[in-house]
């Protein structure tokens, strides 16, 4: 089933984003434009929540198939490594919000400063260039407007960014550490399937997710429990 989520997930991305260029008129008085641009960045965030759930080998109990579908997830995201993703992240799950985490900033929790610093860390010169290699296909190979481009690839993986920092390092992990946020320094979102599947793939429960890594996505708001969430 995680292989068939994955590519899902992966696929809908990319027919999406099609669906944008061809069919979606680019037009400031279209509505409908900008609810695409918002499901697009939902589906950028599924595409980097494929990825995460590949670096905890929750894709495919096959290591191979597993490596090669959160290769790809993370690279059409934002040409990332996945290798380096991995890396970083099982230090972020050792010492979750601790100096030693290369999410958590220590100097400061504003949310600005928090999420420069973030994308600083994370931000390589393969992946500008990767990425700068995508957009001039995108102009002069498929004869895009420029603004389109910016608007219907750049903007959504942009504000995929923004979700996926907000709902899983920010507000899960940001002081005050409080005693049921213990051990992972995190917080849980109260049990609210719907809100957490939009909000970001369930990665709300938050805490359940540090508690339990080898969960996927979609079975993660089955580790809700009845009690009173720690939120």
């Amino acid at each position: 089933m995680g292989v068939f989520i994955g590519i899902s997930v992966i696929l809908l991305w990319a027919l999406h984003l099609a669906y944008m260029f061809i069919f979606v008129e680019f037009s400031a008085v279209n509505p409908w434009m900008y609810f695409h641009i918002l499901l697009q960045g939902w589906l950028y965030t599924g595409l980097f929540i494929t990825g995460h759930d590949a670096m905890h080998g929750t894709v495919s109990k096959n290591k191979t198939v597993n490596k090669i579908i959160g290769t790809i997830a993370t690279f059409l995201f934002a040409g990332m490594s996945y290798k380096r993703l991995r890396k970083n992240h099982g230090l972020h799950h050792m010492a979750p919000a601790t100096e030693k985490d290369p999410d958590f900033y220590v100097r400061s929790q504003n949310f600005f400063v928090w999420w420069g610093i973030f994308m600083w860390r994370y931000v390589t010169v393969m992946q500008l260039v990767i990425m700068a290699v995508a957009y001039n296909i995108f102009i002069h190979v498929l004869s895009l407007g420029e603004l389109k481009v910016i608007i219907y690839w750049a903007l959504p993986a942009i504000l995929g960014t923004i979700q996926l920092f907000y709902f899983g390092v920010y507000w899960p992990h940001r002081k005050p550490h409080l005693k049921h946020m213990m051990p992972h320094r995190a917080r849980t979102l109260k049990k609210n399937h719907l809100w957490a599947l939009t909000s970001c793939y369930f990665f709300g429960y938050h805490w359940e997710h540090h508690d339990d890594q080898f969960v996927p996505w979609w079975k993660l708001y089955s580790t809700k429990t009845k009690k009173i969430s720690r939120s």
